[in-house]
This record gives structure tokens, sequence and C-alpha cells, in this order.
């Protein structure tokens, strides 16, 4: 199985994260961009998790999923269960209930996030009160290639 090159050009891999991405700024999601997508996907799925949380290592903060299989993920993706423009997306509850939330961690910490981008060989049928457990469940054994994007945040680094 090859890896998913999952880029962004927002930050480098490892990067900063610009404020625009976060809870302290506009909480727009970023662009991604995903390269080298088998040809029998389906569908893709994204997550973000807070790999940096003190108390819940591993806090999601966007599910997403039932997005085509697209190089470009654009920015400022809208709110909602189920958004039709500018690409289908089915979002669950995650930190940002429905949506993308972006770095807010509390004081100066640095935070460590990580983007996961999934290449699957279905649809998933499946509420969109769904939260990223239930959604990595029903999508296994149906995952045809994965990548990953880090960024750090921490509210000093506007």
């Amino acid at each position: 199985m090859t890896e998913l090159k999952i880029t962004s050009p927002a930050f480098e891999t490892e990067d900063w994260m610009p404020s625009c991405y976060s809870g302290f700024g506009e909480d727009f999601s970023p662009e991604i961009h995903i390269d080298d997508i088998d040809a029998r996907t389906v569908s893709l799925v994204i997550t973000l998790d807070d790999l940096g949380h003190p108390i819940r290592p591993g806090y999601n903060h966007w599910v997403a999923w039932n997005i085509p299989p697209v190089n470009v993920l654009p920015e400022h993706l809208p709110k909602g269960a189920v958004v039709e423009q500018p690409l289908h997306i089915e979002q669950g509850l995650a930190y940002g209930k429905h949506c993308y939330r972006g770095p807010k961690p509390p004081l100066n910490w640095n935070h460590r996030y990580c983007f996961t981008v999934y290449a699957l060989d279905v649809l998933l049928k499946i509420s969109t009160d769904s939260d990223k457990e239930a959604v990595l469940k029903v999508m296994d054994g149906h995952i045809l290639q994965t990548g990953v994007l880090y960024g750090k945040y921490q509210k000093k680094h506007k």
C-alpha cells in the first residue's frame, strides 16, 4: 500500500500553523493537498487531532467523510453536517460539532496537531452525529491508503 502525500501551502509539515487556522484567529480549515491517490479510491476521510492535549492526547478537532477523491481540499470549508459546496463533505461530532475547529490550546502551551487523510474503497453510511471513533470503526477493512500532515500551534506564534 502506498502512502498518500499530504501537504498544505499554508505551512510545512512540523511547522507552525498560521493563526487564521486557529480558534484564536478566523478558525478556517487550511487548504490541504492530497497526492498519489489510488485509482480505486471512492471517498476520502479527514481528521484533525491535538496530539499535545494534556488530559486527552489525540483530542479530535475535526472528522469529515464521503469527500470525493480530489487532490485539493479548499481552504475555509463551510460548517454543517452535510456541505455540498465547494465539494461534498459530511462532518461529524468533534470539538467543532459538524465543522473544522482549529488549534486553541490553553495558555501558551505548544501543541502538535495531526491531519490524517484516509482513502477508502467505499462511501460511508453513518450518521453525521457520529464521532471519530465511530467513523474509524465503520471504515475498518476499507482503507486503501493513509497520509499525515503535522503542524504546531502556540498562541504567541501568530
